[in-house]
């Protein structure tokens, strides 16, 4: 599962209890110098042999691939890029560490029936987790943001979850394994949007959109949907340098700073709207989902994380 030219550093293993408790750090000075400690999961060095990690990945029903390059530019600023790619066998998760980087990689927990993982990569002295699975159609890659303390794939699902939906989960006391659901009492779900009912709302009709698309700063495909009011928000600049937007100020900033700034394609957008939907939700990766009444739209907390400037996958 790895490309051609992948060098194995990988020259001494010292089993301490089982495959599934295996530490590996390489010692300082000589590659062929390994030292092997008991962890409680199983912990790699992407430049050492990663059957471990394709072990776990496999127990959820997902192919696994650590390259020496991407197989297009990288769009990533850590150590490493996550991605979904795509073969002739399928999608798989694709690895592929910075050059000369090693950062150590580590499965936290796996729930094969729900085809979910809970990753951990240590890079810097920092600890970035990852929630890896599977949804509705396609393979998926989430990072899960520092504040929250997770160390199981449930507790990932939930920590993604924004404060509103939070909120709305204890306000309806949905509980267990209906709080991961994609429809519950409180709220319906497609993809990284959640969709919160709210009862008896008025809205000016002139001022509703059809068939207006939702999009999050990283461009990812669009969720479409049928009627769509938007109210408040802030007036920001956005372009490709800046895909998340500016306000007023920072964007008069940056074009005293740089002269050639005013031809960065920028375009003027709303940011932290409220927006409300009803109708069909579409997207391709996604079934189509019919909401009857206003729906209040709220994005999960992925972007809050610092470990999303690893993911190079877009939805």
């Amino acid at each position: 599962m790895v490309k051609r030219g992948w060098r194995w550093n990988l020259k001494l293993v010292h089993w301490t209890a089982s495959k599934d408790e295996l530490s590996i750090r390489r010692r300082s000075g000589s590659s062929s110098e390994v030292q092997c400690e008991p962890c409680h999961q199983a912990c790699v060095l992407l430049g050492m042999d990663t059957s471990l990690l394709n072990n776990k990945f496999e127990r959820m029903g997902a192919r696994l691939k650590v390259v020496e390059r991407p197989a297009r530019r990288m769009r990533t600023s850590g150590l490493l890029s996550l991605d979904i790619g795509t073969d002739r066998r399928g999608e798989f998760f694709e690895i592929t560490p910075q050059a000369g980087a090693d950062p150590e990689v580590e499965v936290l927990d796996v729930q094969p029936a729900d085809r979910h993982l809970l990753l951990l990569v240590r890079e810097d002295g920092n600890k970035n987790k990852y929630l890896c699975g599977h949804d509705e159609r396609h393979w998926f890659v989430a990072g899960i943001p520092e504040s929250a303390p997770v160390g199981t794939v449930r507790q990932a699902k939930e920590a993604l979850q924004p404060q509103e939906v939070q909120s709305a989960v204890a306000r309806r006391k949905v509980s267990g394994k209906a709080r991961n659901r994609r429809k519950n009492a409180a709220f319906v779900r497609q993809g990284e949007w959640f969709f919160l009912p709210v009862a008896d709302m008025a809205v000016d009709a002139s001022l509703v959109l059809t068939n207006e698309p939702l999009r999050r700063g990283n461009g990812g495909k669009p969720h479409w949907a049928e009627f769509c009011y938007r109210t408040g928000g802030e007036t920001v600049y956005v372009c490709n340098r800046h895909p998340n937007g500016v306000t007023a100020t920072e964007y008069k900033k940056i074009l005293s700073s740089n002269r050639n700034a005013k031809n960065w394609g920028w375009q003027t957008m709303r940011r932290n709207l409220g927006v409300y939907v009803r109708g069909r939700i579409r997207h391709l990766d996604h079934a189509t989902i019919m909401l009857h009444g206003w729906h209040q739209v709220v994005m999960n907390t992925e972007n809050q994380s610092r470990a999303m400037r690893n993911v190079d996958f877009l939805d």
